[in-house]
């Protein structure tokens, strides 16, 4: 190889540098997320009194928490995907949509009731929610890895659980425009228990997928 040709070659290089992680997940998260809501709209659909729904604060509690969860989710799994990054002091971000139910639960506690706890909790869309969150979340959690995989996560299970979270938080956004169980208690235990599944996918996919 001449002198020219190598120089070339160097510059060509060095002008085709890595895409950042953050512009990389999402381009692909906005590429997934239009699926994930055709399969919702394609299946279940919204609900017929979604306009309605809109007054109730518990049905808006809903995209408060599931949105709660990505949106820091997408935060720790960016600063994740450094070889540095350590989770020790970011982890608590995830407790946000926690302490938002939590003030959700205690705030339904207030009213009087016309419905008991038990019927307000097992709902009447439990196995709908724990399939249809999972689904919807699997172009999401494709997306979200292959954004991961532009950068360099040193722990590719706990990355890969957290692109879990990230998935299973936006998948639980559009379910929630379906869902008719308002109640807090209902999103604490079924959206919690997807979520949980997800994120156990993510983890697994993860440490093979993030693995450099």
């Amino acid at each position: 190889m001449d002198t020219d040709r190598l120089i070339r070659t160097l510059v060509a290089d060095n002008d085709s540098r890595a895409r950042p992680v953050g512009l990389v997940l999402a381009r692909a998260l906005l590429i997934a997320l239009p699926v994930s809501a055709a399969m919702l709209l394609a299946t279940l659909g919204i609900r017929p009194d979604f306009m309605t729904a809109m007054h109730n604060p518990f049905f808006d509690l809903k995209f408060v928490v599931t949105l709660a969860l990505a949106v820091p989710a997408i935060a720790i799994s960016l600063h994740l995907s450094r070889p540095e990054a350590s989770l020790r002091d970011k982890a608590w971000w995830l407790l946000l949509p926690v302490g938002i139910l939590g003030l959700g639960i205690s705030g339904e506690m207030m009213l009087p009731q016309r419905l008991p706890m038990m019927t307000r909790l097992v709902g009447s869309n439990s196995k709908v929610c724990m399939t249809a969150i999972p689904l919807m979340s699997l172009p999401l959690l494709i997306a979200s890895l292959v954004g991961l995989r532009h950068g360099a996560p040193t722990r590719p299970a706990i990355a890969g659980a957290i692109a879990g979270l990230v998935s299973a938080g936006l998948a639980a956004t559009l379910y929630a425009s379906h869902c008719t169980d308002d109640s807090p208690l209902f999103v604490a235990t079924w959206y919690t228990i997807a979520a949980a599944l997800v994120t156990a996918v993510g983890a697994l996919a993860g440490s093979r997928v993030l693995r450099f």
